[in-house]
This record gives structure tokens, sequence and C-alpha cells, in this order.
């Protein structure tokens, strides 16, 4: 079972209590002027990374708050977990120089 630190709630629950929503930080294009081929690449081209890789979350069950997540596809471990409309983690850095 994976256990999920949810940023806004502080507590870290199990993975049923939240909802996977996607790849982090993907930009939607203005639809009114997006081309057929930008519109395509939002809707379906992920980067699908192994290794560390930024994801959106929601936490369902709780304040119902998105939130984003660094997780590493390899262990399936959790790295980070931050507030939407935040930048990624710097995770080279230690815990407290973050």
């Amino acid at each position: 079972m994976l256990l999920i630190h949810c940023p806004y709630c502080g507590e870290t629950l199990p993975e049923l209590e939240f909802a996977y929503a996607g790849e982090a930080h993907v930009v939607r294009p203005d639809p009114s002027t997006a081309s057929d081929e930008q519109w395509r690449d939002f809707l379906f081209i992920r980067s699908n990374a192994k290794g560390p890789h930024a994801e959106r979350w929601r936490h369902i069950h709780g304040c119902g708050r998105f939130f984003n997540a660094v997780r590493d596809t390899v262990s399936d471990r959790f790295l980070a977990t931050y507030p939407a409309g935040t930048p990624r983690p710097d995770l080279s850095l230690s815990e407290d120089e973050r």
C-alpha cells in the first residue's frame, strides 16, 4: 500500500484516500488559437518517465484539494508532495535546504 502525504492537511494516509489526476505541470494551450497538433499533444502526449515523475493528485476523502507529487516510477515511492501552483521542488537538495 502506498502512503501519500497531503501538503494541505499535513497527514500521511493510504492511497485509497486519494485519486490520481495525471501528469503535473502540463500547460493547457488556448483552445481558440491552438492547432490540432497542439491540442492533440495536450490531451494525449505525456512524458511517461522512468524515475522521478511529477504527478497531480487529489485528496478525495479529505480536504478535496489538488496537489502535486514527485513519485519514483521505478520504486513506486513518493519523494515529495507540494501544493498545486508551486514549482517542482529541487530533489537534489536535502530536506532542510528545500
